[in-house]
């Protein structure tokens, strides 16, 4: 009875804690033997029909042959072997013909296989490295049996110890064998020509010059020969070189090829690089205290992950911005976007099993899952636009789809102060000037405080005398009385001696007209003639602009303008309602005869 109640809460628990996920449990299976790391997966439409399945860089454990795997639901599609240990994979298109279905490209050892429809279509291998002279040389004289073996290797070893330029893997292996195995392995490669090929380490697109989400994408590639590379997406060629202080593990690019990009690229010195358009070398290099684990571009912020189980966000120009403390190491890490609420946040998997989602460092959501997790694949799968792919160290499969109802809410992270409180401010010392001055204006500041006040005083008796000038003159454009509201505005036309004089008087009350207004124009006879000096204006609707035209003309030939005042008047009043100074232009047909 007892063991039937606890059986019955278990399931109750289960149940409620399930209801107040976030997650939906589609499918776990502890025995799926899938070794990866999270940038080994990507999720794509291969096909064209709208079924978004999961590619696979299968590491292969145990002395198992690397495999490519694709996935659809829960069950293996396709399985084709591998070379090589896949470093990364990635879907990308590369043309604007239809159907528009992506290729995949999987990086590994010293070469891209891009397939089509699952079936291969290309490889680019890395160009080779010139050797070290030295070495090339050194096995030249072993050629010519000039040289013995013992003295081979004790040379060639000398050269690893100290030569930029490393040795190639037919050296490397010369110096792995036992002394009873050198002179066989000579004869075998003596006649063989040294190469010394690097391999690819990273791996992910670049749009080439839209931003759109369908737009074809460049591939860029990280080697061990710390370099960067930019591929054509059609004919495969290397459209840009950049180089590196040292090997790039993790990258994350941002922008268009053709427009402008920022690559940013985490290597083993740890140091996080970042590289602009048109740079052959890095711009801005961030320091970490830590090896990094992750690298994440969440908008403009780089998020990333150390060894010293935290995370720190940084601007794109190196500015640390804030760190998050976890309670274990973080094992990888990835990017969550749900394009339908605008979301984006970092997820990463720590050891303790735990897969924790941030906001900038505000924490969003944990997830527990029964064994620590190796990789992180958020996408659409299938048919569900939210769905987190997870595989284990165990080698299980987990996938969860994001409820439709589901919102992160902030709240949950960390409590207290923000760390940039506990920052001391850098204040630049103090220089001389700056304490002659701070000991004047402490002497003296009484008397400057005086100063000022009496310059501010005086600057507005001006400006309220002015004011009032322009009042009692009717000088505005504008009517102060609320009896007349009215606006003129003046516009002249015309090269000379003749000008056209525009006037727009125009009734600003809301119901009513405007009458008995009469206009006289202001001039001297001796420069300007006009046809009338004075008219009537007839009746003003309000809101309406009436323009009144006149001719001017103008009668000096020395080349000289003058203002013309005008002035609008109410019938039976002396002062103006509101006037308006043109200044004239010369006449340019006077200057010119």
């Amino acid at each position: 009875m007892a063991a039937t109640l606890s059986s019955d809460s278990d399931s109750g628990k289960a149940e409620s804690n399930e209801a107040n996920s976030k997650w939906l449990d589609a499918h776990y299976d502890p025995m799926a033997n899938i070794h990866t790391f999270s940038s080994c997966l990507a999720l794509a439409d291969l096909h064209g029909d709208g079924e978004y399945k999961l590619v696979v860089g299968d590491l292969g454990p145990g002395g198992q042959q690397p495999r490519l795997k694709v996935l659809k639901g829960p069950t293996v599609l396709t399985e084709n072997p591998l070379p090589a240990l896949p470093a990364s994979a990635a879907t990308f298109l590369m043309e604007q013909h239809e159907p528009r279905t992506p290729a995949l490209a999987l990086a590994s050892g010293p070469c891209v296989y891009v397939y089509k429809n699952l079936r291969p279509y290309f490889k680019f291998s890395l160009p080779q490295l010139p050797p070290n002279p030295l070495e090339q040389d050194l096995w030249n004289q072993a050629k010519e049996d000039q040289i013995d073996p013992l003295t081979l290797k004790e040379m060639l070893e000398g050269i690893r110890e100290k030569a930029e330029v490393p040795l190639s893997v037919q050296s490397l292996r010369f110096l792995q064998l036992e002394l009873s195995e050198m002179e066989a392995f000579v004869n075998q490669h003596k006649a063989k020509v040294i190469k010394r090929q690097t391999v690819i380490t990273t791996m992910t697109t670049l749009k080439k010059n839209l931003a759109d989400e369908d737009a074809v994408s460049c591939l860029v590639l990280g080697t061990e020969n710390k370099e960067l590379l930019v591929l054509d997406p059609e004919a495969f060629t290397i459209l840009a070189k950049m180089s590196l202080p040292s090997v790039p593990v993790f990258l994350e690019v941002s922008g268009q090829f053709d427009v402008e990009f920022r690559l940013t690229a985490a290597c083993r010195n740890g140091s996080i690089y970042i590289l602009r358009r048109d740079s052959k070398h890095p711009k801005y290099c961030i320091e970490l205290s830590a090896q990094p684990v992750g690298l994440v571009r969440v908008h403009k912020i780089l998020v990333v992950g150390s060894t010293q189980e935290s995370l720190h966000g940084f601007t794109h120009k190196g500015k640390k911005l804030w760190t998050v403390q976890m309670p274990a190491a973080i094992l990888t890490m990835n990017l969550l976007e749900q394009r339908s609420r605008g979301l984006q946040a970092v997820m990463a998997a720590l050891a303790n099993g735990e897969v924790r989602i941030y906001r900038d460092k505000a924490l969003l959501n944990v997830i527990h899952a029964p064994d620590a997790v190796t990789s992180l694949c958020f996408g659409r799968y299938g048919r569900e636009d939210n769905t987190l792919i997870m595989t284990t160290r165990g080698g299980g499969l987990i996938i969860k789809i994001l409820k439709r109802t589901a919102v992160f809410v902030e709240g949950t992270g960390e409590t207290g102060p923000p760390l940039a409180q506990t920052t001391k401010l850098s204040v630049p010392r103090k220089t001389r000037l700056y304490v002659d001055q701070t000991l004047r204006e402490r002497e003296a500041g009484t008397a400057m405080h005086r100063t000022f006040q009496t310059d501010l005083y005086l600057l507005r008796l001006r400006a309220a005398r002015a004011y009032v000038q322009a009042l009692e003159s009717s000088l505005s454009p504008m009517s102060t009385t609320a009896r007349e509201p009215l606006k003129l505005h003046a516009v002249v036309q015309g090269l000379g001696p003749t000008f056209k004089l525009t006037l727009h008087l125009q009734n600003t009350s809301t119901a009513r007209p405007a009458l008995g207004l009469q206009v006289c124009f202001l001039y001297n006879e001796a420069l300007y003639a006009l046809p009338r000096a004075f008219f009537k204006v007839p009746l003003l609707v309000p809101g309406l602009s009436y323009p009144l035209e006149t001719f001017v003309e103008s009668l000096s030939s020395k080349g000289i303008s003058d203002m013309i005042k005008v002035l609008v008047l109410r019938e039976g009043q002396s002062a103006p309602l509101l006037s308006a100074h043109i200044n004239m232009p010369v006449s340019e047909g006077m200057a010119a005869a």
